[in-house]
């Protein structure tokens, strides 16, 4: 891998005349499939096959894509298992049908990544480890007492730091430069609160790798420049001198899982748009929130994301996390003056979510968009960020419990924004991950009775669900209070890690 990602032309998988070829005569429904399909011979073998037959007459495509390539199976989406069985015998029962390995032999040609140790999967179409759905899952996985399991994926994020100096949204070769909610410090909070600080001190450095990954090109931008030279990958420079990040994607083109939507999707915007388009995708999958109106001008159209233009809100409190992190757990390596360096750190951005990203208009952090230096127009569930790692004033955190209760709350939870839409990151849907950040952060905050309020909620949804489907679903209609509809540019997956995780972590706590 170099500084700009994998050569992809290493993996006809995700680039090349023969991925062209199947992308666009759209074999497959989901595109993931072949992107994480494994070659049955060599690639320069396969290639050469593919050359020598593609200008043939009755050369199909189809039939060549079986015979050369394994097609991945879901994962756990429907696991054979006891009928009678409750949804915390299931979700007990499922942790080892999830829980993957990924000794991947060099030669085989996969997109996988190898990890040194199993790894829980979100489940379906996410057979491999991704990063900000970990850590939702190891909080399960910890109620459930198997800390074993999250010591191993603690010890896999870090060797991705390690080996990358970041950790890719997933364990794929096509993640290769994009990260995700960097959620790197909760796991490690796990780990503290049950094994003690000690066990921290390995990933220390481990954890300041990835804080340097954020903030790098925050020496080469300034604030008193063109608005062109205020950022930098996925750093920004505000007028007070102070530094914000964003969400971003080193590489400007069609995401490979996704490369025909977003091909057609370009198709709507000129020319010279397109990179741009191709970026902001692929930020706001580094986000999680794939899609939301939060990121759209036009909220009907996906053609106007514009994410890079956001300082976003739960991304800021997150690395106010982070840095704070660091400034406790430097000393355990007896670095005192770096540790009071990330506690400075932590306040300045901690002086930044509240200068510029609570809104007095809507009594709710919100994201800031930068390029018109003014706060965004949408509230969403995101603003529960400040409050879920401590950035939050008290005055503000009772603000935002008020507008929740009012607004958000729902029979099954919290939705995620006040945006009826297509996307899927938008009402009536609500998120496992969004309502932990909801309820933990709503307890931090004094505010006890909305928090046990809201988790009553979303358990009772997730085992009427399951009562009904015999499943776990990655996200739930909080308005019916049933399973969700199919949204967005895939089906329903099943599964599932993080609404497992959390359920069994609420379970404990309500």
């Amino acid at each position: 891998m170099t500084s700009r990602g994998f050569d992809y032309s290493s993996y006809p998988q995700v680039s090349g005349e023969l991925f062209r070829a199947v992308q666009h005569a759209e074999l497959f429904d989901d595109p993931k499939q072949f992107v994480d399909a494994e070659p049955r011979v060599p690639v320069d073998l396969l290639l050469e096959r593919y050359l020598a037959v593609s200008d043939g007459a009755t050369f199909d495509l189809e039939s060549f894509v079986d015979e050369h390539f394994r097609l991945p199976e879901p994962v756990a989406a429907n696991p054979q298992l006891d009928p009678s069985r409750t949804m915390d015998e299931h979700i007990e029962a499922l942790w080892d049908p999830l829980t993957r390995s990924f000794e991947i032999d060099p030669t085989a040609g996969t997109t996988l990544i190898p990890l040194p140790n199993p790894h829980v999967v979100p489940g379906g179409r996410f057979r491999e480890m991704y990063y900000w759905d970990s850590y939702f899952t190891a909080e399960g996985l910890a109620a459930c007492d198997r800390l074993e399991l999250v010591e191993g994926m603690i010890d896999n994020v870090a060797s991705l730091l390690e080996r990358f100096e970041f950790v890719p949204l997933g364990n794929r070769v096509y993640y290769d430069s994009r990260s995700q909610v960097p959620l790197f410090y909760r796991m490690l909070r796990i780990l503290e609160r049950e094994r003690g600080p000690g066990a921290v001190e390995p990933y220390v450095d481990a954890l300041r790798t990835e804080h340097e990954f954020w903030m790098d090109g925050a020496d080469r931008i300034d604030a008193s420049g063109a608005q062109s030279d205020r950022s930098h990958r996925r750093v920004v420079a505000l007028p007070d001198d102070t530094f914000g990040n964003r969400y971003w994607d080193d590489r400007a083109r069609p995401r490979p899982e996704s490369y025909w939507q977003d091909r057609t999707l370009a198709s709507e915007v000129p020319t010279d748009d397109r990179p741009g388009l191709f970026r902001d995708l692929r930020a706001a999958a580094e986000s999680g929130w794939d899609f939301s109106t939060r990121w759209l001008a036009n909220p009907a159209d996906l053609a106007s994301i514009r994410t890079t233009d956001m300082l976003p809100v739960d991304l800021n409190s997150v690395l106010f996390g982070v840095e704070s992190a660091l400034s406790e757990w430097l000393p355990l390596i007896g670095e005192d003056d770096a540790a009071e360096r990330y506690a400075a750190a932590a306040t300045r951005r901690s002086e930044l979510i509240e200068e510029y990203c609570w809104d007095d208009d809507a009594s709710f952090y919100v994201d800031y968009c930068w390029t018109d230096a003014r706060a965004a127009d949408r509230v969403t569930l995101a603003g529960v960020a400040p409050l879920f790692t401590g950035a939050a004033e008290q005055r503000r955190a009772d603000a935002v419990a008020k507008r929740l209760e009012a607004e958000f709350l729902h029979p099954g939870g919290l939705v995620t924004t006040l945006e009826t839409s297509d996307e899927q990151w938008d009402a009536p849907n609500g998120w496992a991950p969004l309502q932990w950040m909801a309820v933990t952060g709503l307890r931090r905050y004094g505010h006890d009775d909305l928090a046990d309020e809201i988790a009553e909620r979303w358990v009772t949804l997730n085992r009427s669900a399951f009562e009904e489907t015999g499943r776990m679903a990655e996200k739930y209609d909080v308005e019916s209070v049933t399973t969700a509809d199919d949204s967005g540019e895939y089906r329903l997956q099943y599964g599932f890690g993080w609404t497992n995780g959390i359920a069994a972590a609420l379970g404990t706590s309500i």
